[in-house]
């Protein structure tokens, strides 16, 4: 084995190359088309209203339904004004889903017809559901008569209760629609003919979206429901507040569980969803042995998430977007750092992790808990190596940090001062050149540009330790990140081999401390660390691979899992799986430090060939590939609808 060992050099192997423009066509052409007597209607709560991972799913595979199902595909989301400007586009609405408009009006559900400004362009309906809140008290009382799931007065599940009302009804109307037996209605605002189909297949993601689905199969109409679970509620909460959930997952008591963590709604929705579904699918296999376990039904299938990685290729400039954005990341290190202390940036190694703030199911604790065994191990060494570790993630903040901020700006200002210097000596050095003079540069720097130069470096310095967190947090004595960095002393000290970063933002172009996106970010960056305990998916390393960016996984998410079965080289060529399953924190934690030490002892150009490589793999996980499991999900609903409902 390599001295690097588990990201070492690339396989010598060529992998398969990405399709080109009409080869990725041609696929999507070949792909079996439904049937023209089906329609399909994805439901989300994260149609053009984004909120977390759902919201990536949908949206990235929207292009793959388009081309699929073109005229007879529709997502329904929910109506809010607030966000609707940004994502969508309204359009006359013609034909049956004029029809089912205008019976939804009668309703007292207005819906918004339009165009979801995205990849494809997908037609959506989004459902002003708030005109229903008169109707909680009956819809409460509906899901305990009807399915025995009494429903707790909070926030999250009225917004579900009110949501699922809107889309039964949407549904509801739309079967009463088709059964006036039209052929064919008018030409869309495209010139697009639109086929009125016979039955309908209404998949739903998530137990927030579907409320609808358990009563739909009770009305006996012909509509082929698909529910997809992205993650468990129940599994979720377990999984945050103890440790080993999938070593004991078959011990478990969902009942109990779920009143102990007050989610018996949430549970009791998504149990029955999984359960009258005609077709019942989930992300990952792991989480499949969830679903099982505490929603009584094991998923019909796999639907893996992928990506439109076109979307995020740049060819042969990979390379120099790295450095471009590298350079950025210096910036920042230049002005968050350097007033406190100085270290080779030419030796210096930009890992991260993200995402949402669950530190012990993201894995956060077990990155900090490596970390501090790296910085032991490389000051020992003495490799002369710094690790920059961010932490990026969003936290209720009252401000960016004071210092972080002035030092900031004094660091621009140094910018300007060393800018116009620079012209103003170019200048007078061109002329003294022109005129045969010696490259001389002495006493060409004005006494004005000197002393300004003087006391703006004056005022970047600082005496105190660099900060480990980039803004005033709500309350830092209970944050957990926080105390874990106490805990641990990793407190940015000059011999600290590995300093920390905690941004509790995500990283956007207008924070003052950054200007680039969080992608800009990911390119710069070296290696993304994501060793979760629980991660039904995980699109975080995923991103990482499309941006040229080798990552570690773990076998406790989604993906990890599916890398270790599917691509059993993985290690070679720059995702890392960590094992997790059925070994101790502790355990982890030793080898997590060990393979953050081996990627440290990467010399430049064996970096560089990860970052081709991985990028190059990154094409396994293309829509393209992966939905072809959805294609699946589909044709069986059509089958099972075709026979009369059976599962």
């Amino acid at each position: 084995m390599s001295r690097v060992g588990s990201l070492a050099m690339p396989p010598t192997s060529q992998s398969r190359r990405p399709p080109t423009p009409f080869e990725a066509a041609s696929n999507f052409a070949r792909q079996v088309e439904p049937s023209s007597g089906s329609f399909l209607i994805e439901i989300s709560w994260e149609v053009c209203n984004q909120i977390g991972g759902i919201y990536q799913v949908v949206r990235s595979k929207a292009p793959l339904m388009v081309h699929r199902w073109r005229e007879q595909y529709c997502l329904i989301g929910p109506y809010f004004e607030s966000k609707v400007s940004l994502e969508f586009e309204p359009a006359r609405a013609v034909g049956w889903i004029a029809r089912v408009i205008e019976a939804l009006e009668r309703e007292g559900v207005r819906a918004h017809f339009g165009h979801w400004l995205i990849q494809g362009r997908p037609r959506v309906l989004l459902l002003e559901y708030k005109s229903l809140s008169e109707q909680l008290p009956a819809l409460r009382r509906a899901l305990w008569t009807e399915h025995a799931i009494e429903a707790n007065p909070e926030p999250v599940v009225d917004d579900a209760l009110l949501f699922g009302e809107a889309v039964r009804r949407t549904l509801i109307a739309a079967a009463g629609v088709l059964s006036l037996g039209a052929v064919r209605s008018s030409s869309d605002a495209l010139g697009v003919e639109e086929i009125t189909p016979s039955h309908l297949l209404a998949h739903f993601h998530e137990w927030q979206s579907a409320v609808a689905l358990p009563y739909l199969r009770k009305t006996g109409l012909r509509i082929g429901t698909l529910f997809t679970t992205h993650a468990t509620q129940l599994g979720r909460y377990i999984a945050s507040n103890e440790h080993d959930f999938y070593d004991r997952l078959d011990a478990v008591d969902p009942v109990a569980e779920a009143a102990h963590y007050n989610v018996r709604t949430q549970h009791g929705i998504e149990q029955a969803c999984a359960r009258g579904a005609h077709v019942f699918t989930t992300v990952s296999p792991i989480t499949a042995e969830e679903c099982s376990a505490l929603l009584g039904r094991k998923p019909d299938l796999i639907t893996p998430n992928g990506l439109t990685i076109s979307r995020f290729n740049v060819g042969h400039d990979l390379q120099t977007y790295h450095a471009d954005f590298k350079q950025r990341i210096h910036t920042f290190t230049m002005g968050y750092f350097f007033p406190h202390q100085r270290f080779d940036l030419d030796r210096t190694l930009y890992l991260f992790t993200s995402g949402r703030f669950e530190p012990h199911n993201k894995g956060f604790d077990l990155c900090l808990e490596a970390l501090a065994r790296l910085n032991t191990q490389l000051k020992l060494t003495r490799t002369g190596i710094t690790v920059v570790f961010f932490i990026v993630a969003s936290r209720p903040v009252r401000s960016i940090h004071p210092l972080a901020l002035e030092k900031r700006g004094i660091l621009n200002e140094l910018r300007v001062v060393c800018e116009n210097i620079v012209d103003r000596v170019g200048d007078q050095l061109f002329q003294r050149a022109a005129a045969g003079g010696k490259l001389q540069l002495d006493n060409l720097v004005e006494d004005y540009w000197q002393l300004r130069y003087r006391r703006t470096q004056a005022a970047l310095h600082s005496d105190t330790l660099p900060p480990i967190v980039t803004h005033i947090l709500e309350d830092d004595r209970t944050d957990p990140v926080l105390m874990q960095l106490r805990k641990l002393q990793l407190f940015n000290r000059p011999d600290d081999a590995v300093k920390v970063v905690y941004h509790p933002e995500f990283i956007t172009p207008v924070s003052p401390l950054w200007g680039i996106e969080y992608e800009q970010f990911v390119r710069g960056c070296h290696l993304g660390v994501f060793p979760s305990a629980y991660e039904p998916w995980g699109y975080t390393p995923l991103e990482c691979m499309a941006l040229g960016t080798p990552a570690i996984s773990s076998d406790l998410a989604g993906f990890g899992r599916y890398v270790d079965e599917v691509l059993p080289d993985h290690d070679r060529w720059g995702v890392g799986v960590l094992p997790r399953r059925g070994r101790s924190y502790d355990d982890s934690a030793d080898e997590l430090a060990r393979r953050l030490f081996e990627f440290c002892l990467l010399t430049r150009r064996e970096r560089v060939a990860l970052r081709n490589e991985v990028e190059k793999r990154s094409w396994e996980f293309d829509w393209s590939r992966l939905g072809t499991a959805y294609h699946q999900a589909h044709d069986l609903a059509i089958e099972r609808i075709r026979s009369g409902g059976a599962r």
